[in-house]
């Protein structure tokens, strides 16, 4: 029975591996448009530090901030809009409306895993072919606040990934709303405005009331980006910067767990309608 259940594992894994292989293979198939991807993020960065160093004025500080950590999280959070898809990301609703979903069901894999392991590949190819060149141009142009020491790049590491785990489970959740709605999209684009606001990418969550932040801090959307942020400019430092990294990895077991369930009600209802 053992020996029956690991051999069961080990393909499944291995499928998940090569999913994840193709996704992010996938993202090299157009250099021309991710160098001009690349280029855009570069020129609304630009326009977004001259806006944060306006907040500045003469102070040499701003809720926790330096100047050069305004623009160090400029280029931090231009850097991941591709890789953590913050302006939205509707390939799973699009099966669902095409009915390309019931083929998905007929092959041997747990369909929310095998589109984690393909948005995880698609994560990596970004960050890799648009996230760290946009990274080296901040950090060439205008300088960078890079994390502090090998436990500030393992904390760093460990948040963004975290991260991801959040914003994957929260795309997911979003986009079952195909399932009860022909016009999941209008649905989309209200949640990606909410998770960009509530992640800190269009603005540092620190720069806002204090009130608004105690109601983020209730929320998982402060998990999604925020938290790696202030790990990576070292605002969060030692215990804090670890209660951070935990306070992400509750509420990404907590959204994987309901984006399962939302899954499973959503495939319910398709079988009732679709037979």
């Amino acid at each position: 029975m053992q020996a029956s259940l690991s051999s069961t594992i080990r393909p499944n894994v291995a499928l998940y591996v090569s999913v994840a292989r193709l996704g992010f293979r996938r993202q090299f198939a157009y250099p021309q448009a991710a160098l001009w991807g690349l280029i855009t993020n570069l020129f609304f960065g630009v326009l977004r530090i001259s806006v944060l160093v306006a907040l500045f004025g003469s102070r040499p500080q701003v809720a926790g901030y330096t100047v050069q950590d305004a623009i160090t999280y400029t280029g931090l959070t231009q850097a991941l809009i591709m890789a953590l898809s913050l302006f939205g990301w509707t390939d799973f609703m699009r099966t669902v409306h095409r009915g390309e979903v019931a083929s998905d069901l007929l092959r041997p894999h747990d369909l929310l895993a095998f589109w984690a392991a393909q948005d995880a590949g698609r994560a990596v190819g970004q960050f890799v072919l648009r996230g760290l060149p946009m990274l080296a141009l901040f950090a060439l142009l205008w300088g960078a606040t890079f994390p502090a020491g090998v436990e500030g790049w393992l904390l760093t590491t460990l948040s963004l990934l975290l991260a991801w785990g959040c914003g994957f489970a929260f795309r997911f959740v979003v986009n079952c709303a195909a399932f009860w709605s022909p016009d999941a999209v209008g649905f989309g684009r209200f949640a990606w405005a909410v998770l960009a606001l509530g992640s800190g990418f269009l603005m540092p969550l620190a720069f806002f009331p204090p009130w608004f932040q105690t109601v983020l801090a209730f929320t998982p959307f402060p998990s999604m980006m925020n938290t790696t942020v202030e790990i990576w400019l070292g605002i969060r430092t030692g215990p804090e910067a670890w209660a951070g990294a935990a306070a992400q990895f509750g509420w990404a077991l907590l959204l994987l767990g309901l984006a399962a369930l939302v899954l499973s009600r959503g495939l319910k209802r398709l079988e009732v309608a679709g037979g």
